[in-house]
């Protein structure tokens, strides 16, 4: 078999431009294939840095669209409804409360508008968001609702320049009601799914609930799950919970980072899967070239066969011949292919400036199916080879 080979690449050598118009259509799908399936891996990549590791293990609960069964009942995110969950659905790590109001915090001459979230203890901590200085809320601050914030890094870079926000005292403005707040922390900019750890802020809910909208409901609960498969499971269980005690559809909005995540991911990965299938085709198309090539090359080569076959060589070593031939073309072709397919991958890294993943899976699957595109057009030419009559093969007829 290893001197068919290199007999194989001694007939390139001699046909160097039929041997590279049959490699073209092998390079081209090999390449695209590795490129398609690199540009899905690295799509993926970039949607779970995009939303960060934090908070994978957390399910939001919100209010629902707008119902026209007015029979329905309408869900209250209150203790009662707390501890009912708690009590009833299993995989649930804690519950969380949290509120949410639109307002101006201003320092001086300097304001910004920011979303303001009222939290629990430990709610941040818990979610993964770090602080560039300061503290964090402590259960004291959320029981006497103390006056409390702490700033995502955008606000604070917007109301403090010189980077001294901890300690001062900032003016937060809603509903044209007037609080002053101490700054006690700052928050790292990071990727954090649900929450806005750039734009947003936070205070005690202690202090909303008694002194901007006393004795609310939450406008979101925040559950956390066991474990971040856990949390996936967990969005139609809380649905389907949630329905149950409104009677109706659509009364809440269950949502998890995870599941999102794993949405996105999985899109991707089809929409690269059915691309790369259809960059596949040119494989068959370089195959079918191929056979056709190798055709040529049997009815060129009688003459070799027929001695061949005059010296005592069976049909199967003819056969072998002309299938490591076809075989070898694909090899070169689809080794070729990958070279080409990751430079492609780092260019468009390059010049989108983004983090590319290498598909070696793709590689692999790509470069394995190209070899198999050859043994499998080049086995009738082969066979066609290993029948021809060597009188006649002689004869050059």
């Amino acid at each position: 078999m290893f001197e068919d080979f290199l007999n194989a690449l001694s007939n390139f050598k001699r046909n160097k431009m039929r041997t590279f118009l049959s490699l073209l259509g092998i390079i081209i799908g090999v390449a695209s294939v590795i490129v398609i399936m690199s540009m899905g891996s690295a799509s993926t990549k970039q949607i779970q840095d995009t939303f960060g590791s934090s908070g994978l293990d957390m399910v939001s609960i919100g209010s629902g669209f707008m119902r026209r069964n007015r029979s329905a009942v309408t869900i209250d995110f209150n203790d009662s409804f707390r501890d009912e969950m708690f009590g009833q659905i299993s995989g649930i790590k804690k519950i969380w409360y949290k509120n949410q109001l639109s307002a101006t915090l201003s320092y001086g001459d300097t304001s910004a508008t920011a979303t303001t979230y009222a939290i629990e203890t430990d709610y941040l901590q818990t979610y993964g968001l770090a602080l560039d200085n300061g503290e964090y809320f402590s259960v004291t601050d959320n029981v006497y609702g103390n006056q409390k914030i702490i700033l995502g890094s955008e606000i604070a870079s917007t109301l403090f320049p010189n980077g001294d926000a901890v300690g001062k005292s900032v003016i937060l403005v809603t509903n044209s009601v007037t609080f002053n707040f101490r700054v006690v922390g700052v928050l790292k900019e990071q990727s954090s799914g649900f929450e806005n750890s750039t734009t947003g802020c936070y205070i005690p809910r202690g202090f909303y609930a008694k002194q901007i909208t006393p004795n609310s409901s939450a406008d979101t609960v925040m559950v956390q799950a066991i474990s971040n498969s856990r949390a996936t499971e967990l969005v139609d269980v809380l649905s389907d919970y949630c329905t149950s005690i409104s009677g109706t559809e659509g009364s809440v909005r269950v949502s998890s980072m995870q599941s999102m995540i794993e949405q996105m991911s999985s899109i991707t990965s089809t929409m690269s899967v059915m691309l790369a299938a259809i960059a596949a085709i040119s494989l068959l198309v370089g195959g079918i070239g191929i056979m056709n090539i190798m055709i040529v090359t049997v009815t060129e080569r009688k003459q070799e066969i027929g001695i061949r076959k005059a010296l005592g060589a069976t049909p199967g070593v003819i056969k072998q011949q002309f299938l490591v031939e076809s075989a070898s073309i694909t090899v070169m072709g689809g080794i070729i292919g990958i070279i080409l397919g990751i430079i492609i991958s780092f260019a468009v890294e390059f010049v989108q400036s983004t983090s590319y993943i290498i598909s070696w899976p793709a590689c692999i699957i790509a470069f394995v199916f190209s070899v198999f595109v050859g043994i499998f057009f080049g086995l009738s030419p082969a066979s066609r080879a290993s029948k021809l009559d060597p009188v006649i093969a002689l004869s050059g007829e």
